[in-house]
């Protein structure tokens, strides 16, 4: 498995992914959504902020993160290759590149979604830990934040 920076030719390779497992994510439920999150995923990866791991000749895994809001904002996994350190992956290299001076957040399912039962669990083994109760796309969602590592913080690692 390889970690690649997106670029537009990557796009249908990405989408392919996308529409296999769009039906796990709010937002991506009708072709014009769709439609949308490509054009945002092109954006993304005009400013270097959309990652994938590709497997097999495939795409297995993508991401995107904010420098701008220090943030992850999206990440999805093919079935095919969950549990294989895809995702793991993709938060190395986003937090290499996101700010960790400052705090970085992300909204993903809620305790009580049995969706978030993966996705909670990466991000609880990054440190993130549970913030606010918010929604995302008519969603109930759950903010989680990653404490700023700064002088005043031990940084043993």
């Amino acid at each position: 498995m390889q970690l690649f920076y997106g670029v537009p030719e990557d796009i249908e390779n990405w989408m392919r992914l996308v529409n296999q497992i769009s039906w796990n994510f709010p937002g991506l439920e009708t072709q014009e959504k769709l439609d949308d999150y490509k054009a945002t995923v092109l954006r993304f990866m005009g400013k270097r902020q959309a990652i994938f791991v590709k497997a097999d000749d495939e795409i297995a895994g993508v991401m995107l993160f904010s420098k701008g809001h220090n943030m992850i904002c999206c990440l999805g996994v093919s079935p095919d290759y969950r549990r294989r350190g895809v995702a793991s992956m993709l938060m190395d290299e986003a937090l290499r590149n996101l700010d960790r001076t400052r705090e970085i957040s992300v909204c993903t399912f809620r305790a009580d979604d049995e969706k978030g039962v993966a996705p909670r669990a990466l991000y609880e083994k990054y440190g993130f830990i549970e913030d606010a109760l918010v929604e995302a796309l008519g969603y109930p969602n759950q903010k989680y934040i990653l404490r700023p590592i700064g002088p005043d913080r031990c940084t043993n690692s």
